[in-house]
């Protein structure tokens, strides 16, 4: 019979997550738009306007980096590869453009790492537009394949109509897909990750120290992309770690370089203090043991197939409510990992949770004679 238990065998850990104050304490930011993310969990602590498509500025210099990364990552591109300069890269992304610029001379020859840290470091325009020249033979036609590449990546609000984010009116994203970009690079390309804690490059003599306020003002602070237009405002996409946790924030929006650092220190701030981590469930974890009808045993146990780990705030009036959803019994054959029922994870707040509950191991039909004993045996109990 169907039925909706609670599994006594976890009281205990259900008891041990119980969070028992008051609910986190809201935030405010003059941000336009924002998102902030665990990176762990992909879980979103709070969100502003989050999926409207906006300007991006600079932070969609993230996908052109994301799109290099790539062809370094399957080895068509390596480090040491060059690039050469076109005149249209140096008159569109060049000191003269007035934008952020590697000062990159027409003709010469750059090493691929180096254009990577001209992008990441120093933002630079002309950097961007050598890359994408050079990957696809114009910015065009680079630009629709990091359309294409963001789609794939599950950014549905993205669209991209060059490669250094200079204003354009098909140019955009929302922060949610600037989210979902950086938990990409941080995951996907572990190695090169650390280009965006790097705070100054020198290249053709000239010194330029990165953007990104936090790398100056938050120890734990390790990336990513800063923006500005006059259409978006002053923009952040940033990532930090503090001990095993790793936040990720995008906004847009604010009205000085003052501010937005500000706001984004603060936005960080929260994000650590109101919220953690919480293991509820262990892959392998036994739920409950159930009845097998005409199995080889006469139960079979059930277990949870992952790791449960969720992002909830420190504070709550009540606590996390664990139960237990299945048919009992079930009938022979089982096999091993066959989905019998589901785990029901209900956080105060937020949306009930389901996970599988699997089979631990196989269990056999028996034989004829078998069957007939087991029949006898449920007439006998009463069992249903």
């Amino acid at each position: 019979m169907f039925g909706n238990v609670k599994f006594s065998k976890l009281a205990l850990l259900t008891g041990s997550f119980m969070l028992c104050a008051q609910v986190a304490n809201a935030l405010e930011t003059t941000a336009k738009n924002v998102i902030l993310v665990d990176y762990d969990t992909g879980e979103y602590l709070y969100a502003k306007d989050a999926n409207k498509r906006i300007p991006p500025a600079s932070m969609s210099k993230l996908m052109t980096v994301y799109m290099i990364f790539e062809k370094l990552k399957d080895g068509s591109l390596s480090l040491d590869d060059t690039f050469t300069v076109s005149e249209n890269a140096w008159r569109k992304g060049g000191a003269a453009s007035g934008g952020s610029t590697m000062f990159l001379p027409i003709g010469a020859k750059v090493r691929v790492e180096d254009l990577l840290k001209g992008i990441i470091i120093q933002s630079g325009n002309d950097a961007c537009i050598v890359a994408a020249e050079n990957l696809a033979g114009s910015e065009e036609n680079f630009a629709k394949e990091m359309t294409e590449k963001a789609h794939q990546l599950g950014m549905n609000d993205s669209t991209f109509a060059n490669a250094t984010g200079l204003p354009h009116p098909d140019h955009r994203m929302s922060v949610e897909d600037l989210s979902k970009l950086a938990r990409h690079i941080i995951a996907d390309f572990p190695q090169f990750y650390h280009l965006f804690s790097e705070k100054e490059f020198v290249y053709n003599n000239i010194r330029q120290g990165n953007r990104n306020p936090l790398l100056y003002s938050m120890p734990y602070a390790d990336g990513l992309k800063t923006g500005h237009t006059e259409e978006a405002g002053f923009c952040l996409t940033a990532s930090a770690k503090k001990g095993d946790r790793r936040l990720i924030s995008v906004m847009t929006g604010l009205s000085s370089n003052k501010e937005r650092s500000e706001e984004a220190e603060k936005v960080m701030n929260w994000g650590f203090r109101e919220f953690d981590n919480y293991k509820l469930l262990s892959k392998g974890t036994e739920i409950t043991e159930i009845p097998v009808i005409y199995g080889q045993q006469d139960s079979v146990r059930l277990i949870v197939d992952q790791d449960v780990l969720k992002t909830i705030p420190k504070n709550r009036v009540n606590g996390v409510k664990i139960t237990a959803v299945y048919d009992k019994p079930v009938k022979a054959p089982v096999t091993m990992g066959q989905e019998l029922g589901t785990v029901r994870i209900e956080i105060p707040e937020s949306e009930a949770v389901e996970i599988p509950l699997v089979a631990a191991y196989s269990v056999g039909k028996v034989g004829l004679w078998g069957r007939i004993t087991s029949n006898l045996k449920y007439l006998i109990s009463g069992v249903e």
